[in-house]
């Protein structure tokens, strides 16, 4: 066996770097592609949930439109029918005012910018302005 087989069964500095670059290159589309699949999977759970969820929002709307139908036939038995309809119905126009007044206070709290983030991002604007200015 000569020196020059050996030489030529070893592959070159190039050879090897070139070769880590291909595996490297292959190695972070692969993680990519399983990367891509995993999102696909959970947005697909995500997307059923939410169906679901949709489907459980209904349901307990229409439950709670039965109770109300049974709170007017309820009072029904007391009252004429029109009159326990108008009690239930202004009772729910009552806490829809309530929630709408709730709600309300709650939307006038919302900032339109968070306040600390944007006294950040002047800040940083600010250094980075003296620095290229060169006034630290």
């Amino acid at each position: 066996m000569s020196v020059e087989s050996k030489q030529t069964a070893e592959p070159s500095i190039g050879e090897l770097m070139s070769q880590l670059s291909s595996h490297v290159s292959r190695l972070i589309r692969d993680e990519m592609r399983l990367a891509e699949k995993e999102f696909q999977e959970s947005a697909k759970h995500a997307g059923i949930g939410a169906g679901l969820f949709s489907v459980a929002g209904l349901l307990a709307f229409f439950g709670a439109a039965t109770f109300i139908a049974a709170a007017v036939a309820a009072l029904s038995l007391v009252l004429a029918v029109w009159a326990a309809a108008l009690i239930v119905g202004a009772v729910l126009f009552v806490a829809a005012g309530v929630a709408a007044v709730a709600g309300r206070g709650q939307a006038h709290e919302v900032t339109p910018a968070p306040p600390r983030t944007v006294e950040t991002v002047k800040a940083d604007i600010q250094e980075l302005k003296d620095a290229r200015h060169g006034t630290t």
